[in-house]
């Protein structure tokens, strides 16, 4: 399986301007810049788009890890916060933290935060990423 996302850019890095776009039209020619990544211009940037992707990748790892313990959850609300440091050499992301707020019926939290360690462990976009990922697994009661 491929999925496929582009991005053009026209302009120096401080003011020059983009869009990025995806194969399945979701984001079609969205704007993204200097500003809309180091700024508070309205936008979207490539690690908003980062944070998205893993908290959505994480969300369906934890549900199939539950599914094979069986269990499922009402509810997974994932939040990524990806974070990107200026280092020796340049930009660098150097960390995703994620926060999970979690309903599942019949778990208890032992086996929540096992079965969560285990979906961060095991997402294919925690795979790919190379930062330091974290994670706070809250389960309702």
């Amino acid at each position: 399986m491929q999925r496929s996302g582009s991005a053009v850019w026209s302009g120096t890095l401080r003011d020059g301007k983009g869009t990025i776009s995806t194969e399945s039209g979701v984001l079609k020619d969205n704007a993204y810049g200097f500003n809309t990544r180091f700024g508070d211009t309205p936008g979207t940037n490539p690690e908003e788009l980062i944070g998205a992707a893993h908290a959505a990748c994480f969300s369906m790892a934890l549900s199939n890890i539950l599914g094979e313990a069986n269990v499922v959850a009402d509810r997974l609300a994932t939040k990524a916060v990806v974070t990107l440091e200026k280092l020796e050499g340049g930009f660098s992301i150097t960390k995703v933290h994620l926060t999970l707020d979690a309903a599942v019926p019949g778990l208890d939290d032992a086996r929540f935060q096992e079965l969560a360690a285990k979906a961060k462990a095991g997402c294919p976009v925690s795979k790919l990423l190379k930062a330091e990922i974290t994670l706070d697994a809250r389960l309702a009661d």
